[in-house]
């Protein structure tokens, strides 16, 4: 572990980062929804191809964070009054204490990562990021306040021995759950589990992990492409290690061994729970995968077609859903014979 001296002043480098545009004027509804239509929407006016490596493909790619920056939202959220059953649905999700904790190890290994890049615009951009996952525990944190959901105390958050891998796990991490977030958040819409104005409220941040994926999907298409060819095996091999951490620690999840000490909830294989728990209907498994394509879809569809977009989720998803096929149709077969 690095030295405390060392976590303090990432923190204070963290903690003295401007983001960029933070405008004089109050927000109004007007202004909330002009920055909104902004955040979900962005086209680069470079004429041609924008090539991995190339200094285009980085300034456009760090252009589009930045000018998609909604400097509003979510920071002046009107926490909504919700009716007692409302209430009750919110605090039952076993998903608290894990997002606050999630938030809270992101900020810190994108700010350390962004002090380690010598690009000044792409530094800028991942700070940026992390400014904006800062922003999301702080969201997460009011929210549980303002609806009184009690939550196991916070572990200690410290800085990452190895940089570049913890950005890779995080960020892949990432990719994992937003896809699936976007899926279960739309689910959640259309069953009416939450309000209308509390989805609202965070629709904001679903958008903000979109740009944040997109980012980083962009990022990792830049590194490769500038890195000397006799690196790149030793990367390769660093990103295949990175995705076994992940699929351990997706598994040990998912074998839900119970809570840990001082947790309030087991948080393991959310996926899976969350879709029975957010709509009063069946919703199997093909059918989540489904509304999670057309949302990671729908959400990346504003952003100019040219930047690279996570693909290795949406394609396995699609491969699931390709070769669960045929037991899909034996079912329903199954359900339209009528009974003896």
């Amino acid at each position: 572990m690095i030295e405390r001296d060392e976590l303090a002043a990432t923190e204070a480098l963290f903690s003295g980062f401007s983001p960029p545009g933070f405008p004089s004027v109050p927000a109004t509804p007007s202004t909330l929804d002009d920055v909104d239509r902004i955040s979900r929407s962005w086209a680069s006016n470079h004429a041609g191809a924008l090539r991995p490596g190339s200094e285009e493909h980085k300034r456009e790619v760090c252009r589009m964070f930045r000018e998609t920056f909604n400097p509003y939202r979510p920071s002046v959220i009107a926490w909504p009054k919700l009716r007692p059953e409302e209430l009750q649905r919110l605090t039952s999700l076993p998903i608290w204490d894990i997002a606050v904790h999630t938030e809270g190890r992101a900020r810190l290994r994108f700010a350390a990562y962004a002090r380690s890049v010598a690009d000044a615009d792409m530094r800028a951009a991942i700070m940026l990021n992390a400014w904006e996952e800062n922003r999301h525990k702080e969201v997460l944190s009011k929210l549980v306040e303002a609806y009184g959901i009690a939550l196991a105390p916070e572990p200690a958050y410290e800085y990452p021995g190895d940089v570049e891998w913890f950005y890779l796990f995080t960020g892949f991490s990432e990719c994992i759950d937003s896809f699936f977030a976007f899926g279960l958040f739309e689910l959640a819409r259309q069953s009416g589990f939450f309000p209308p104005e509390l989805v609202e409220t965070f629709e904001p941040v679903m958008q903000e992990e979109c740009r944040h994926i997109l980012l980083f999907a962009n990022w990792l298409a830049w590194h490769r492409a500038k890195m000397p060819w006799w690196r790149r095996p030793f990367f390769e091999a660093r990103i295949a290690t990175v995705w076994l951490a992940i699929a351990r620690d997706r598994i040990g999840m998912a074998r839900g061994m119970g809570p840990k000490e001082g947790a309030r909830h087991d948080n393991s294989n959310f996926t899976v729970k969350g879709a029975s728990a957010l709509s009063p209907i069946e919703f199997g498994a093909r059918d989540l995968m489904q509304l999670c394509l057309q949302e990671n879809d729908r959400r990346f569809a504003g952003y100019d077609a040219r930047l690279v977009r996570p693909t290795t989720v949406p394609l396995l998803i699609r491969l699931a859903l390709f070769v669960s096929r045929p037991w899909a149709r034996k079912r329903a077969r199954g359900r339209l014979q009528p009974a003896d």
